[in-house]
């Protein structure tokens, strides 16, 4: 057997009998004659050079109140809780709610002089000096629950600010430690009350193995129930933890032996020290452990969310990290979220989401074997909120996912800044833009013109796009050709490609962009999102064949023609507090008249006539219970089909479906999905059914009104116009020749 260090225990006992006189100094003659006689009591060994730079507490605040909560996230009815947030999961409560019982025994079992000492307990110290250094036993500390705080709270600033070298002299295990927090013990003592020390205590202390900390906290997760309503038994279970954290949490099945132990012996400490009769000492320690548990789980963030929220949950998440009214840098902002104690209100609408939830996974199965994607996004017209989002596939961050198709943390509703893609094109979707660009022009939706299949790019000059001398050949889907000459009524309501390049042709690319910036598009891509972007800007765009857009904000500009050209930048959050209910500023959607008015009925009429025409391109969209329906769908060539639509000032819903990843290579043709083989998918035989499920669920869970007026076109854009010149110069006679030429031509539908 070894000898042991005559040396280092001697050293150690000469350190202790200086901390002993430090502390009697602290105590009777006060921290600042204790401070002057510092150098003099330390000069006494060579220890103090290696004690008095950690001696240092700068910046510190020890305020019993200040300490890291967690962030909860609500649904928009701000009681609904959706997930948490948080570095260390605490919810601080104040010493009034937290039972008697629970503050007892945690006095018993960590500090029995705590309401009688100065901050540093000489006897406790004494003992662990005699157990430690003469008898040679188990090492002990002697620590006050004041000490105990002041390591807590040292130890959790040093993480926030991400100080190893804090981190370090907060935990080290030397006696320089135990004199810094003795010092500051006393100090904190003649700051504040016992009362207020105990609470900072309850509620910064380590109660479980899972970032779990403060009273509140070990309460909901071993009992279910609040800090409040602790009885004995829990309170005893509770109090034992800290000790040791990973070893005695009881909600380990391997540690319940050892924690009923440890339970048993703080009720003995409680019996001994007068806090409960012998009677409720038996009965209690009597009662099995495993009997007294009521476990919750304990999770936190957007993998955590319940309700199906995920996607919605982590694009509010994006949302705060991006946005500075949440703090200067990307940090503060993540800081505040794990935490500030932020109480969350978000927009999500629970049963608009789980409409969108349902029908996505209804609709094409996770698993299918196609691999196929449907991603959905609603917004709430004239607001902005947002109201959830539909993909099949589950949320989950973890690494994990890249190995299951079924599983992925990427919302592809939303722009790439928010967690999402780069956007997507989204075929004649986009078409309902052209008419508003036509009639802000003042042009009538009942023109004739005459659409060729070729046309010269720089047919379509204007400030922002100049063309070029190439050839831009368009033709319709089906009938491989043209339908000319045809309105740009009848244009949209049959979805022909040829009548939107010819009114491109007329009115200029520029005048598009412009009302599709004004309807609240932009694309996703980031550094790309101007519609002026290159990426964007082609004649292309009038048919939705160079847009990189996202679902939400499609949805969104849905949602401006469902408010009567009311647009809104789309919002996440209704409000936010922090722990001390303080309002905090939060993103604005900044809802402003964007669009005449007229226009806006003059299309939603048009919409409605694709639905309700026997030759209408938007057909399957129709909604339940004859409601009446503003739609329209869109497809992509073979990579995305889509639809879009709304109930006029409830909800806009846009649906888009494909591969989302690899489109070229796993085209949406000659495939079965969820069973049903198509060789030729469009918008009308799966995103037009999508969409008519989902809204036709909601309306039903909601009980919406019908609104059939809704949708009154102005005359000034329904006039006749007879003669329309062609890209050649050539003219269309008459209006009789051109309507008797429409209604030949009714027949021959597009996307």
């Amino acid at each position: 057997m070894p000898k042991p260090n005559k040396k280092k225990s001697l050293t150690g006992m000469r350190v202790l009998a200086l901390a002993l006189a430090f502390i009697t100094l602290c105590i009777a003659g006060g921290v600042t004659m204790s401070v002057l006689f510092l150098p003099a009591v330390m000069g006494a060994n060579n220890v103090a050079k290696a004690v008095a730079p950690s001696m240092q507490v700068e910046g510190i605040d020890f305020d019993v109140t200040n300490l890291p909560q967690k962030s909860t996230m609500y649904a928009s009815d701000g009681k609904t809780v959706i997930a948490e947030f948080y570095a260390q999961n605490r919810e601080v409560v104040p010493l009034k709610d937290i039972s008697k019982p629970m503050m007892q025994a945690v006095v018993a079992r960590e500090d029995k002089r705590f309401w009688e000492h100065s901050g540093v307990d000489v006897q406790g110290v004494m003992r662990a000096f005699v157990q430690t250094y003469m008898r040679k036993g188990d090492q002990q500390g002697g620590s006050s629950l004041t000490q105990q705080y002041v390591k807590n709270v040292l130890a959790t600033k040093a993480r926030d600010n991400d100080d190893p070298i804090a981190a370090y002299h907060a935990t080290e295990d030397t006696i320089a430690r135990k004199l810094r927090e003795m010092l500051i013990s006393v100090q904190m003592e003649k700051k504040y009350s016992k009362q207020e020390i105990l609470q900072g205590y309850l509620n910064i202390a380590q109660f479980g193995s899972n970032s779990l900390y403060g009273v509140q906290a070990a309460a909901e997760r071993y009992f279910n129930t609040t800090a409040d309503k602790l009885n004995v038994v829990q309170a005893a279970t509770i109090a034992m933890i800290t000790k040791n954290p990973s070893k005695y949490d009881p909600s380990i099945p391997e540690n319940q032996e050892e924690a009923q132990k440890q339970r048993n012996i703080t009720l003995q400490l409680m019996h001994d020290q007068g806090f409960i009769t012998q009677q409720e000492y038996e009965e209690a320690v009597n009662t099995p452990l495993v009997d007294t548990l009521h476990l919750t789980s304990v999770s936190r963030g957007c993998m955590a969310a319940k309700y199906d929220a995920g996607y919605f949950c982590d694009y509010v998440v994006h949302k705060i990290e991006n946005s500075p009214e949440f703090g200067k840098t990307a940090e503060d902002r993540e800081r505040l979220l794990q935490e500030g104690g932020l109480k969350i209100v978000t927009t999500l609408d629970l049963d608009a989401n789980a409409a969108m939830m349902d029908v996505a996974n209804a609709t094409i199965p996770a698993a299918d074997s196609s691999g196929m994607e449907i991603v959905m996004a609603s917004v709430k017209p004239g607001t902005g909120e947002v109201l959830g989002f539909g993909l099949n596939r589950t949320y989950d961050a973890t690494d994990a996912a890249a190995t299951d198709p079924t599983r992925s943390s990427m919302n592809y509703a939303v722009d790439q800044i928010d967690g999402g893609g780069q956007g997507f094109q989204i075929g004649s979707s986009w078409k309902p833009i052209n008419l508003v660009a036509w009639m802000q022009q003042g042009r009538s939706i009942n023109e004739s013109l005459v659409a060729p299949t070729d046309f010269l790019t720089n047919k379509f000059s204007c400030n922002g796009y100049q063309g070029g001398t190439d050839n831009w050949h368009v033709t319709n889907a089906l009938t491989n050709g043209t339908v000319s000459p045809e309105s740009p009524f009848l244009g949209l309501v049959h979805s022909h490609n040829t009548t939107m390049a010819a009114m491109g042709a007329q009115i200029g690319l520029c005048a598009v962009a412009d009302a599709a910036k004004s309807l609240g598009y932009h694309n996703s891509k980031i550094g790309q999102e101007d519609v002026y972007s290159d990426i964007s800007m082609h004649p292309a765009l009038l048919i939705g064949g160079t847009t990189s857009v996202s679902p939400l904000t499609m949805a969104n500009v849905y949602a401006t023609i469902a408010a009567d050209g009311v647009e809104c930048t789309p919002v996440a959050i209704k409000s936010a507090e922090d722990s001390d209910g303080n309002k905090l500023e939060v993103p604005q959607a900044n809802c402003h008249q964007a669009v005449d008015k007229e226009i806006i009925q003059t299309l939603a009429y048009t919409m409605n006539q694709g639905v309700t025409r026997p030759d209408g391109a938007a057909r399957a969209a129709q909604l339940a219970d004859n409601r009446k329906t503003f739609a329209k769908t869109g497809t992509n060539e073979n990579m995305y089909v889509t639809t879009g639509g709304f109930i006029p000032h409830q909800i806009a819903t846009f649906v888009l479906v494909g591969d989302v990843q690899d489109p070229i290579n796993h085209p949406i043709e000659n495939i079965a999905i969820n069973g049903e083989y198509h060789g030729y998918w469009d918008g009308s035989t799966i995103a037009a059914p999508a969409f008519s499920k989902t809204v036709s669920q909601y309306a039903a869970k909601k009980n919406l009104p019908m609104d059939n007026d809704y949708g009154q076109a102005a005359d000034k854009y329904m006039k006749q116009v007879g003669v329309s010149r062609s890209q050649n110069g050539n003219t269309l006679q008459g209006t009789q020749q051109g309507q008797l030429q429409q209604q030949q031509n009714q027949n021959q539908q597009t996307r």
